[in-house]
């Protein structure tokens, strides 16, 4: 019944079919005539009269042009009526159309990467690699309690979306105006009670109430940005950071730790025994690479390694293991730390065999963006790769720097790195 519906009124497809119909028949026809055999085809007697036309050649080289003609023609407007009646009027294009299909198959063949993190630096890393591969898995922290996504936790008993939102938008293949949507954030001049609030924020949370859960929430807010891949919170239990630092004082939520003024010794969560999100687990256990970071040392990659479960499958799994050190330090968290610092920090939290290979950088930050963050406390991280091999890892350097007004990570030069490990 579903194809009979092709030959309804209206579907504007019926007449392309026929000519395309046409044109198939006419270059089996040009082709009987070629090989002199149309009597023993499906043709007859009228194989048998083609036979004996003058010019053979001629007119089966007619027939074959002609019919393949037909057929392009044919194909090419049942494209368009199709395309037509699925996508907004002007954005019709076949030749687009077929470099979208051919985009999409090859992505879907690249490799299984798993994106371990949160912040700025995950989506950072996941508008490059989404270039390579739809094959993607973002595991992201869920223990922020500051800003936007620190309100609706507390008011409305959600999980922290902006993480989360973050990284669908850094993953997503819909229009422009959709992406700036889920990113616009409320500001003065705006209801009162939305300032502050990002409109992603407000639609994951409302999602979450909706669907029934937040894990739901976000696989429906994944379809309507048409995201390459996935993105996953590494737990759906409520949990909450917590640091010690190395004068014995103990920090309490995310949001209070960068404000610290002592060195931090480690961070933990409570509870303390969460469980993993399964799908995050399976991803892990079928990666070709895990990359952790980059982002906030303390409060964006290690509390998903905490979650129980986590480093354990990445320990075990055969996939190359990435940590891609930060560009620049953090304040208040990773004061003065050097590369083999920041991995030292993960090992000492996790233990070994969670990194094989440490993706750092050696390009210069432009001296005037330097000074800037200079004078908010923060410098290049120093790349110190002897140190790091001295802890038995690899190391692969290059210029990663983004030419922006950001001293952070370029999405292509991140993600290409990435992919000459594989």
């Amino acid at each position: 019944m579903n194809v009979l519906k092709w030959l309804y009124p209206g579907m504007r497809v019926k007449r392309w079919l026929l000519i395309f119909i046409a044109g198939v028949a006419v270059v089996a026809i040009g082709f009987s005539i070629f090989i002199n055999q149309a009597n023993q085809g499906f043709f007859g007697a009228l194989g048998r009269e083609l036979r004996n036309v003058e010019n053979p050649l001629l007119w089966s080289f007619i027939a074959i042009v002609a019919g393949a003609l037909a057929i392009t023609f044919g194909f090419r407007q049942v494209m368009q009526s199709v395309t037509s009646a699925l996508l907004p009027e002007g954005d019709i294009d076949n030749g687009k159309i077929v470099s979208i299909v051919h985009e999409r198959r090859q992505l879907r063949r690249g490799p299984k990467i798993v994106a371990v993190g949160g912040g700025t630096g995950l989506s950072t890393l996941l508008r490059g690699i989404k270039g390579f591969t739809s094959n993607i898995t973002a595991i992201v922290t869920v223990a922020d309690d500051g800003g936007s996504s620190g309100q609706l936790r507390r008011e409305m008993g959600v999980l922290p979306p902006g993480d989360i939102r973050n990284c669908l938008v850094a993953l997503a293949d819909a229009e422009p105006l959709m992406q700036r949507l889920f990113q616009y954030r409320f500001k003065s001049g705006d209801p009162p009670e939305l300032v502050g609030h990002s409109f992603g924020n407000l639609f994951i949370a409302t999602m979450s109430e909706i669907a029934g859960d937040f894990e739901r929430a976000i696989k429906e807010s994944s379809k309507i940005l048409a995201v390459r891949g996935q993105v996953l919170p590494s737990t759906l239990e409520d949990v909450s950071l917590h640091a010690e630092l190395e004068d014995g004082t103990i920090v309490h939520g995310e949001s209070n730790i960068s404000k610290s003024k002592s060195r931090i010794r480690r961070v933990f969560i409570r509870p303390e025994h969460v469980e993993p999100v399964v799908e995050a687990i399976e991803a892990i256990r079928n990666a070709d690479i895990i990359v952790l970071g980059p982002g906030s040392l303390f409060t964006s990659v290690l509390p998903n390694l905490l979650v129980k479960g986590i480093a354990d499958e990445i320990r075990r799994s055969r996939a190359i293991k990435v940590y891609a050190c930060n560009v620049m330090t953090q304040p208040g968290e990773t004061d003065g730390f050097t590369a083999a610092d920041h991995v030292r920090a993960i090992l000492g939290h996790v233990g070994e065999g969670v990194i094989d290979c440490v993706l750092v950088n050696h390009g210069a930050v432009p001296g005037a963006l330097l000074e800037r963050y200079l004078r908010e406390g923060a410098e290049q991280v120093a790349a110190d790769i002897e140190d790091i091999e001295r802890l038995g890892l690899k190391v692969l350097e290059g210029d990663l720097i983004c030419e922006t007004d950001f001293a952070r990570h370029d999405p292509g030069k991140l993600a290409r790195a990435i992919m000459r490990m594989l």
